[in-house]
């Protein structure tokens, strides 16, 4: 039995090291969050900061780039519709990289989400 639990766990960490490796997905609300690089003008109220971000000292070295700032950028328009938001006006992106990494290991975005009519 402990045989067999430890062959099964090289394709585990496998699963969750290649999952870690691709893009946060929007949920279908975050889907309809616009992001923007000028502030919302018109009929918008402001609902507060929010911060997407993407990767970790493990996964970051594995992921893409592309899919780092995809994942940010995704993160915060899941974390804006969950504020009530339909647009966010994007205020900073950083990128770090862990000690002994080999590029980029976290892409973080952040704004200020609106809710404009």
């Amino acid at each position: 039995m402990v045989t067999r639990r430890m062959s099964a766990l090289p394709g585990l960490l496998s699963v969750v090291l290649f999952a870690g490796c691709s893009a946060i997905s929007t949920t279908p609300e975050g889907r309809s969050v616009e992001l923007v690089t000028e502030k919302p003008s018109g009929n918008c109220k402001p609902l507060g900061d929010a911060v997407g971000s993407q990767g970790n000292w493990i996964t970051g070295d594995y992921t893409s780039n592309e899919n780092l700032l995809i994942g940010a950028r995704n993160d915060l328009r899941n974390r804006a519709a969950k504020m009530g938001g339909n647009y966010v006006w994007v205020q900073n992106s950083a990128n770090t990289n862990a000690w002994g990494s080999k590029g980029t290991t976290n892409t973080t975005v952040l704004g200020v989400v609106y809710r404009c009519e």
